[in-house]
């Protein structure tokens, strides 16, 4: 239980250090720290992250910078395809559900390494089909902006139920791309969608009986209570170092996970 603990201590802070996304080293962390399988420990780290997400959202939208009609909209397709990826989840082999897993993990270390080092891809007018009212700061709703929105909750869903992942790898950067929502909205819009997706994730496995309860329950309390504790910290730790060491940190995990896998 302590270990348990342990690790959701760093999954927190992990996420409060480095924003949405951060959460994706959850999964490996409990594969390496428990023995769990990549099947097993999906859910459960979705269950922590969903907690942290929640939280965030939360504060954020107290703060007034969560676009929330655009979150529900994003977590509804994002609930119709989170179950699909937790059914493909348990038909995969396990040592190729690592290796797709680690192959995620080294595409976000390289993106999050590229945005650090000022080399990410600019956002275009061409690209922003969700554009808010000068006024009300709400979207003006369209039809291409409606589709750009449910395809990127359609694959944040996916990769939820089949990984364990919360998705603000997908959402934030989705959310940057066809919106011209500020960094901070980007993110805390993003927390609210994987929240929403995560509660989804994690009752389905709950409700099919194949949710730990006994590693989950205090991974989570220990992610949440990392979380709280990490915000403090963020303000003066954030900041492109610390994101080239979460890519670095990642990538390293991402090979292990591979050599572990085809060993």
């Amino acid at each position: 239980m302590l270990t348990s603990v342990g690790l959701g201590l760093v999954v927190g802070l992990i996420l409060a250090l480095t924003g949405a996304g951060g959460g994706i080293l959850a999964v490996p962390l409990l594969i390496f720290g428990t023995g769990a399988s990549v099947a097993e420990a999906g859910p459960i780290g979705l269950m922590a992250v969903g907690m942290a997400a929640a939280l965030g959202a939360v504060l954020g939208l107290r703060a007034g910078i969560v676009r929330y009609r655009a979150a529900v909209l994003i977590a509804a397709t994002g609930m119709l395809l989170s179950p699909a990826g937790l059914w493909a989840a348990r038909q995969i082999d396990g040592r190729w559900l690592a290796v797709l897993f680690a192959l995620v993990l080294l595409l976000v270390a390289l993106k999050t390494f590229r945005q650090a080092s000022g080399k990410g891809s600019a956002t275009t007018a061409e690209h922003v089909v969700c554009k808010r009212n000068g006024e009300s700061g709400r979207f003006i709703w369209t039809r291409p902006c409606a589709v750009a929105m449910s395809l990127s909750g359609g694959m944040a869903g996916l990769l939820s139920g089949l990984l364990g992942v919360g998705g603000g790898f997908v959402m934030v950067p989705a959310l940057q791309r066809y919106t011209d929502l500020p960094m901070k909205s980007a993110v805390a819009t993003s927390l609210a969608v994987i929240a929403l997706i995560s509660l989804m994730g994690v009752a389905t496995t709950a409700a099919s009986g194949h949710l730990n309860w006994a590693l989950a329950l205090p991974f989570s309390a220990g992610a949440l209570a990392g979380m709280l504790g990490g915000r403090s910290l963020a303000s003066r730790l954030a900041g492109p170092q610390l994101q080239k060491g979460f890519a670095f940190v990642s990538a390293l995990v991402a090979i292990a996970m591979i050599v572990k896998a085809v060993s």
